[in-house]
C-alpha cells in the first residue's frame, strides 16, 4: 500500500477515502486482523501526511460487493486476515499536492 499511495492521491471529497474489511455481525476481528488494519492505517497516515485519516470498517459481504465495483485490484503477499483495503482515488491539484476541500 505504501507504493500505491506514493503515486495515488486519496479522495478527500468523499466521507471515507479508505475502507477496510470488517467481520460480519456476531464475529470478532482476530488479533492478526487488528494488527494488519493498524499497519495499513499507519501507512495511510504516513503517505498522505494526514494524521487524522483512517480506514472505515466495511462489513465483510458489503466489502465484497464494493470490491466488485473497483477499477483496479492489487494482490499482494499479505496473508493476515482482514488485510484488505479499498482506496478511493483522488486528484492532484495544480500545486502538485493532493487536492483537498
Amino acid at each position: 500500500m505504501e507504493a500505491i499511495l506514493s503515486v495515488l492521491p486519496v479522495d478527500y471529497f468523499v466521507p471515507t477515502p479508505a475502507v477496510h474489511m470488517a467481520p460480519s455481525d456476531g464475529a470478532t476481528l482476530p488479533p492478526a486482523g487488528v494488527e494488519v488494519i493498524a499497519a495499513a492505517e499507519d501507512v495511510l497516515r504516513q503517505q498522505t501526511g494526514d494524521a487524522d485519516l483512517s480506514a472505515a470498517p466495511c462489513e465483510r459481504f458489503a466489502f465484497y460487493d464494493e470490491a466488485r465495483t473497483c477499477f483496479a485490484v492489487v494482490q499482494t503477499t499479505e496473508r493476515r486476515p482482514y488485510g484488505n483495503v479499498i482506496l478511493t482515488k483522488g486528484v492532484v491539484g495544480p500545486d502538485g499536492k493532493d487536492l483537498k476541500p
